[in-house]
C-alpha cells in the first residue's frame, strides 16, 4: 500500500498506511509523550498521555495518538495549550492514586512515570482523595506492589500476547481495579513461570524482582561462610548498561574484577558449568539417539532444561510430556552442586559452610534455587540469586567505580570456559554448543558450518530449524550413517506452546529441541537492565556481542575445555553415577491435562 501524507506541527510527514498517529510522529522524529504505549508489545490508549489535537478533519475531542490511525491529509498538533493541559491533568490524576514513595522505590531515578512528570512540568497533584492501600504480593521471584501500579496494562499484554501465559489480568472494576492473577490469587500460587518479562516492561515499581541483596550481604559478612559467586553468560553483555554503556557492550573482565572487589571468596564463572552441561546433556541425547537407532523406545525429541521459566511452563501446561525434558540441572545449579561437593572437598570445607551466589539475567532462577529437588544431602545447590540489575545496584552501593576497574580473569580451575559456553546466553546457543560436541563425537569432524555457527538456527525468529545429516561416521556409530537429525529452536512460550502441541499430537518431526523462556533467550531475561528504546534493537546488539565473545575464545568446543577434562578425571565420565546424583534432577507435574477437551487446569502442588 502507498504511504500516506499528513501534517504534524506544520511539518509535512509521510508514513506507511495503517500507521497510528504516534507511529507516524516517531517515524518523522516528532516526539509525543507517552506512558502505557510500548512499541511492538502494547498499545491500549489507557493513560491518555499521548493525546493530540486533530485540526483537520476537525475532531471535537483530543485523540489518543497510540491507537488512532493516521489518515491521508490529516493535520495534527501535538503541543497546543489544550493538549498540554489535558496531559498534565491526566498525569495529576494518575499521581493522586500513587503512593509517591519515590525515595525508597527500587525504580527511583529509573522510573518512566517519574521522568514523565518532569517532562510535563508537574510539581504536585491538586487531587487528594481516598486511596485503597493493598498488601504486597511477594513470591520467591517477583514482588507485586499494587499501590504503585498505574493500570497501564503493559504487563497484561506481554503476559498474554508475547508469552501466552495470561497469568496477569485486570480484576474488579472502576476505583477497585487491580492488575493481578485471576481471582486476586498471590502470584506464587498461580501458574506464573516467573520469567519476569512483566517486570521488564513495567514503567514503575509495581513489579520488581524479589531481592536477595540482603541475604548476600549477610553471607559476605559471616566469617563462617565461604562465599562463591558465579555470573551467567548473558550477564557480561548486560552489566555495562547499568553504568551507562551502550547495549552490546561486553564487560567480562570488569565483571570479574567487580565481583572480586565485593569480597567474594572465589569468583568463578557459570560458563564453566555451561561446558559441563554440554557434556552431560550431549551424553544423554546420544544415549537416547543410540537407543532409537537400535530399535529401543527412548523418548524423542529430547528438550533442553536450562531455562527455569520454561521448566515451570511445561510443568504447568504440559505435565503429561515431562519425559521429553533432559534430566540435566541448569548450568548454575550444576555449578552449585559441584562447588558444594567436589570443590568443598578440595579446600577442606563442609557443604553447609559453602554459600553459592549466582548472578543471573533471570528472575525465574530465584524460584529455581528454592526448589527442594535442586539440593543434595539437604543442602541447596545455590543459596541466592542476584539479577544483573541487583548486581549493578550493589556495585554502586559499595562505592566500586566499575568503569575504573581493570580487566581481570575468573579464578581457576572453575573459571575457564570455551566459546560454546558463551553462546548459552542467546536463543539457539545451547543447541549450537551441543551440536559442536555431539557431531564431533559421532563423526570425528567439526560441524560443517562456517565459523562453527549453525546458521539456520542463528537469529531471533520465533521457531528456527535445521537438519544435520550424519555421513562418514565413526565405526562405533555405523548405525547412524546417513541419518538426518532434525533440530528446532524457540524462545518465548508462544513458540514453545506450538512445539509442545506437535509433540502431544504425535506429529513432531524433531529429535532435539531447545527452548528458552524469554524471547531472544537470556540476553533479554527478566533480570537484565531495562532496554532504552526499542527492545528489539537492544536484543540484537546483545546477541551480536555474545557471538563476538564466543569468536574471541581460543577454545570454542565444550569437550575441549582442559579444566573440564581434568575435572572428569576425578569425577568420572559424563552420565556416571556421581553425575546423576549431583548434576541431574526430576520435574513436578503442576498441572492436570484433560485429553478430551485439550485443556490444562492448574492445581496446587
Amino acid at each position: 500500500m502507498a504511504d500516506i501524507k499528513l501534517t504534524i506541527n506544520g511539518k509535512a510527514c509521510t508514513a506507511p498506511a495503517g500507521s497510528t498517529i504516534l507511529e507516524a510522529a516517531d517515524l518523522n522524529n516528532i516526539h509525543i509523550p507517552r506512558l502505557c504505549y510500548l512499541k511492538g508489545i502494547h498499545k491500549y490508549g489507557a493513560c491518555r498521555i499521548c493525546v493530540v489535537e486533530q485540526v483537520s478533519p476537525p475532531a471535537r475531542n483530543l485523540q489518543a495518538a497510540c491507537v488512532v490511525e493516521a489518515r491521508d491529509g490529516m493535520v495534527i498538533e501535538t503541543n497546543t495549550a489544550r493538549v498540554r493541559e489535558a496531559r498534565k491533568a491526566m498525569y495529576e490524576l494518575l499521581l493522586s492514586n500513587h503512593d509517591k514513595k519515590c525515595l525508597t522505590c527500587s525504580r527511583n531515578q529509573d522510573c518512566e512515570f517519574q521522568a514523565l512528570g518532569r517532562e510535563l512540568g508537574v510539581e504536585d497533584s491538586p487531587y487528594e482523595g481516598e486511596r485503597e492501600i493493598l498488601p504486597l504480593d511477594v513470591s520467591e521471584s517477583i514482588t507485586r506492589d499494587p499501590n504503585k501500579c498505574i493500570l497501564c496494562r503493559r504487563c497484561v499484554s506481554v503476559c498474554r500476547n508475547i508469552q501466552t501465559t495470561s497469568v496477569l489480568t485486570a480484576e474488579n472494576r472502576g476505583f477497585h481495579t487491580v492488575i493481578s492473577p485471576g481471582f486476586n490469587l498471590p502470584i506464587g500460587s498461580s501458574s506464573c513461570t516467573f520469567c519476569g518479562q512483566c517486570v521488564v516492561v513495567c514503567p514503575v515499581g509495581a513489579l520488581r524482582e524479589t531481592s536477595h541483596k540482603e541475604r548476600v550481604l549477610k553471607a559476605l559478612g559471616d566469617p563462617g561462610k565461604y562465599v562463591v559467586v558465579q555470573p551467567a553468560p548473558a550477564v557480561r553483555v548486560g552489566i555495562g548498561e547499568c553504568f551507562g554503556l551502550p547495549a552490546g557492550s561486553c564487560e567480562t573482565g570488569r565483571l570479574a574484577a567487580a565481583l572480586r572487589r565485593m569480597g567474594f571468596d572465589a569468583v568463578f564463572d557459570t560458563n564453566w558449568s555451561a561446558d559441563l552441561t554440554i557434556l552431560e546433556e550431549g551424553t544423554e541425547f546420544l544415549q537416547r539417539f543410540k537407543d532409537v537407532l537400535s530399535g529401543g523406545k527412548a523418548v524423542l525429541p529430547m528438550m533442553t532444561s536450562c531455562s527455569p521459566g520454561w521448566i515451570q511452563f511445561i510443568e504447568h501446561n504440559f505435565p503429561d510430556q515431562l519425559e521429553h525434558l533432559s534430566t540435566c540441572k541448569s548450568p548454575h545449579e550444576m555449578f552449585g552442586a559441584v562447588i558444594k561437593s567436589y570443590y568443598a572437598k578440595k579446600i577442606g570445607k563442609k557443604p553447609e559452610d559453602m554459600y553459592v551466589v549466582s548472578i543471573m539475567p533471570c528472575t525465574a532462577k530465584k524460584t529455581e534455587c528454592a526448589r527442594p529437588e535442586l539440593s543434595n544431602d539437604g543442602v541447596p545447590n545455590v543459596d541466592a540469586v542476584l539479577t544483573t540489575r541487583e548486581l549493578g545496584d550493589m556495585i554502586k552501593s559499595m562505592g566500586i567505580d566499575f568503569m575504573d576497574l581493570p580487566e581481570e580473569q575468573f579464578d581457576s580451575p572453575l573459571g575457564l570456559s570455551t566459546g560454546a559456553a558463551d553462546i548459552f546466553g542467546v536463543t539457539g546457543g545451547v543447541m549450537e554448543a551441543a551440536l559442536r560436541t555431539v557431531y564431533e563425537i559421532v563423526t570425528g569432524r567439526e560441524l560443517p558450518f562456517p565459523n562453527l555457527h549453525v546458521s539456520p538456527i542463528v537469529g531471533l525468529e520465533q521457531i528456527r530449524e535445521a537438519t544435520i545429516k550424519l555421513e562418514n561416521v565413526k565405526p562405533e556409530w555405523k548405525a547412524a550413517e546417513g541419518f538426518e537429525v532434525r533440530i528446532a529452536v524457540t524462545s518465548g512460550y508462544e513458540g514453545a506452546r506450538k512445539l509442545m502441541k506437535q509433540i502431544r499430537a504425535g506429529e513432531s518431526p524433531y529429535h532435539f529441541i531447545e527452548v528458552m523462556g524469554c524471547p531472544g533467550g537470556c540476553i533479554t531475561g527478566g533480570g537484565q537492565p531495562r532496554p532504552r528504546g526499542d527492545i528489539r534493537v537492544t536484543r540484537q546488539k546483545r546477541l551480536e556481542a555474545i557471538y563476538a565473545e564466543d569468536e574471541r575464545k581460543p577454545i570454542r568446543k565444550s569437550h575441549e575445555n582442559p579444566a573440564l577434562l581434568e575435572f572428569y578425571k576425578e569425577w568420572g565420565e559424563p552420565g556416571c553415577h556421581l553425575s546423576h546424583e549431583y548434576l541431574h534432577t526430576h520435574y513436578v507435574k503442576r498441572g492436570r491435562y484433560n485429553e478430551l477437551t485439550d485443556e490444562n487446569f492448574t492445581i496446587k502442588d
